[in-house]
């Protein structure tokens, strides 16, 4: 058997070891048509690589799923319901920490449903993978593609203004049926987050304090999202919620924060009225925002007077909490908020 035999073996592997433990090898023989002596090393090499595990005897081998898992399906997006394939096709073929298999559902769930109904595409693939170290997602459709969605229904120029508009969440282009939570909350739940639409990426690292970077985008059509997640988190879907609620219930999403550097490129100074006007929109949903100066090497009078003092005197119901600042941005702000 070749490798990329092997490879693609191990995306419908692991259901069939749990659903045919005492008959693998006449399921794979029946299913890939091959001989019987090849059936036996691709069983032996998927066992050697942790894809499969075995016991019993040698003349009735009993096999089941390995350390490492994977299930990858493709579905038809018309009429599907996000819940459906969870249960039935990935869930009983993981074994993942309580609290972490919590959080892989969430994502799985919100993203699938993102496909559903905001894509405007054909079909979803969806990939779920566990290795000893981590569980990986992977939700693809042959849509419009996120950014351009965002961009068209909310009149934004380009992708990079569309995802400063994501990151600070709350954004649906539905919101008689959506409340602009899912794809941020997934994000904030994953340790490795990464978003490709039709040649455009963003990443987001959990342990990297900067927030959002431009990524390398996959060369295709429609949306991508991959999210990691530790098997050793300590993190949990209450904690994440909680931490962007103001009185810490989790329950009401009223708390967020805007990275700055998503709104000019490198080495750009933050210098316009307007550039402040689009870090104000849609403010006035959130109770409580921190506005996040790292990686802004400069700004100017005219967009912290718009954002500190024209914005704030308007909505006084919004705290604007500024964070990671220069001395001199902080006097800039200071300024602005004492004029």
């Amino acid at each position: 058997m070749t490798r990329l035999a092997l490879d693609h073996l191990t995306l419908w592997m692991t259901a069939a070891a749990r659903e045919h433990s005492h008959d693998l090898a006449d399921h794979l023989e029946e299913r890939t048509g091959a001989s019987r002596r090849a059936v036996q090393a691709a069983l032996r090499k998927l066992v050697d690589a942790n894809w499969l595990s075995r016991s019993g005897t040698s003349r009735r081998p009993v096999y089941g799923p390995g350390l490492l898992r994977q299930v990858a399906r493709s579905y038809t997006l018309h009429g599907l319901q996000e819940d459906l394939p969870w249960q039935r096709d990935f869930a009983p073929n993981f074994e993942l920490p309580r609290h972490v298999a919590r959080m892989v559902q969430h994502g799985f769930t919100e993203l699938v449903n993102n496909a559903i109904d905001h894509s405007g595409g054909s079909s979803v693939t969806v990939s779920l993978r566990q290795t000893p170290s981590h569980v990986q997602l992977l939700v693809s459709d042959d849509g419009c593609g996120v950014f351009d969605k965002i961009c068209t229904a909310f009149d934004i120029a380009d992708a990079q203004h569309a995802m400063l508009e994501l990151s600070k969440g709350r954004l649906t282009s539905q919101p008689e049926a959506h409340t602009g939570r899912g794809l941020f909350f997934s994000s904030q739940l994953a340790d490795v987050f990464d978003i490709h639409a039709n040649n455009t990426a963003f990443q987001r690292r959990a342990w990297d304090s900067t927030g959002w970077q431009a990524g390398r985008p996959l060369p295709r059509q429609g949306s991508s999202i991959y999210m990691a997640i530790a098997l050793d988190t300590t993190r949990t879907l209450d904690q994440v919620l909680q931490a962007w609620s103001t009185d810490g219930s989790g329950i009401e999403f009223d708390h967020t924060t805007v990275h700055l550097r998503l709104l000019a490129g490198p080495g750009q100074a933050l210098d316009s009225r307007a550039q402040a006007r689009r870090v104000a929109a849609r403010l006035p949903t959130f109770k409580r925002v921190e506005i996040s100066f790292e990686g802004v090497s400069d700004v100017g009078h005219g967009f912290t007077d718009e954002l500190f003092r024209v914005f704030a005197r308007a909505r006084p119901e919004v705290e604007l909490v500024p964070t990671h600042m220069s001395p001199r941005i902080a006097a800039l702000v200071k300024s602005a908020q004492n004029s």
